[in-house]
């Protein structure tokens, strides 16, 4: 019987805020691949696989309860990180080894690896996506990888790194955390999280939901033992990141991949979409006079008077001053002093009680 192309984690909260994923986790190709054409001890090595990243992984899970995907084979056989259109999706050369059995891939081998082990892997990625969605989470995504100490004769110099695209809900507070906890880390080092189509911008950056791959030096992870020991110190530097990001939402920070046949959503596109959302906003708000921005701040954590601020803030990244009333007048439709005379009511002791409790989550 064939084994499916990945490991899956259940998890015992698969609709909870966390997904893990482990694209480089196993080793091992299908018996029909043979060696590739390669020495067994190529298999043991970083060319094969990320040493010590599955076990990590696992232990994360298992000890936060969240699920978790695994690639079962090797990435000699097909690169679970890559784009199914990425010319590195099948190395005939990776890390200046020949791999033999890839040099004669042609268009059809490639598809058939790209349905047999690509595809069900990032299917049960999605899988897991859409039964947190379906019970109404956003869930996170944390990718664990490993890297070499040394490259090309060259020692690095981090422990861990946290790779991420312009997503940085969860990458800062973790950077922060890691270096607080002693470690020499890497902001984006040693890759680029900015790596089109891997699986972070795949289910990821299109999607709009949170994510983060963190990188970890493979001497740190090199047995069970210490690999056990670096995922629970991992586990509350996490906890705590995804606390301090706050509630998961979503949120698009690249142009949204188009649909079949749908138009693609360019920069200058999602800017001009962007705007015309805010405008029926401010448009929507002048003429619901009837509320207040006390109930919007108690509701909601933000009023007129804040979007004229940051109307104000955005104005000066861009070079242009706006006085406060000038910026607040663009949301209100008039003097801010005006709408206050004509529209503003008195707070009742409710709203003034309500406002008092939640006043450390406005805006």
């Amino acid at each position: 019987m064939t084994l499916p192309s990945y490991e899956l984690i259940s998890g015992v909260d698969p609709c909870g805020p966390l997904i893990f994923l482990c694209d480089h986790a196993g080793n091992a190709l299908p018996h029909e691949y043979g060696t590739l054409g390669l020495e067994e001890g190529e298999f043991a090595a970083h060319v094969a696989f990320d040493i010590g990243a599955a076990a990590v992984t696992r232990v994360l899970a298992l000890e936060t309860g969240a699920p978790a995907v695994l690639g079962r084979w090797s990435r000699l056989l097909i690169d679970l990180n890559r784009g199914a259109e990425d010319p590195t999706l099948i190395m005939a050369l990776s890390d200046r080894r020949i791999v033999p059995g890839n040099r004669s891939v042609d268009a059809a081998e490639r598809a058939k690896r790209i349905a047999a082990y690509h595809a069900p892997y990032h299917a049960a990625i999605r899988g897991l996506i859409e039964e947190a969605r379906a019970g109404g989470n956003v869930p996170v995504l944390v990718s664990i990888h490993s890297f070499t100490p040394v490259w090309r004769g060259v020692q690095r110099p981090w422990e861990v790194g946290v790779l991420w695209d312009r997503d940085a809900r969860l990458a800062q507070p973790l950077l922060r955390l890691l270096a607080e906890a002693g470690f020499a880390v890497g902001n984006n080092e040693p890759y680029s999280g900015q790596l089109e189509n891997d699986s972070m911008s795949m289910h990821g950056t299109q999607n709009g939901l949170p994510h983060v791959l963190i990188e970890i030096r493979q001497d740190l992870v090199a047995s069970d033992e210490t690999s056990g020991a670096f995922a629970r110190t991992l586990k509350p530097l996490i906890l705590r990141a995804l606390e301090e990001m706050g509630q998961p939402v979503i949120h698009f920070s690249r142009a949204v991949a188009p649909g079949k046949g749908a138009m693609a959503m360019d920069e200058s596109t999602r800017t001009a979409l962007e705007a015309a959302v805010f405008r029926r906003l401010v448009a929507h708000l002048r003429t619901r006079t009837d509320v207040q921005n006390i109930d919007l701040m108690n509701l909601a954590g933000f009023c007129r008077n804040c979007l004229g601020d940051w109307y104000r803030e955005a104005a000066a990244e861009n070079g242009i001053v706006l006085e406060k009333d000038a910026a607040r007048e663009i949301i209100y439709g008039m003097a801010p002093a005006e709408w206050k005379a004509r529209f503003q009511t008195d707070a009742t002791a409710e709203q003034k009680a309500q406002f008092a409790r939640t006043q450390s989550a406005h805006s």
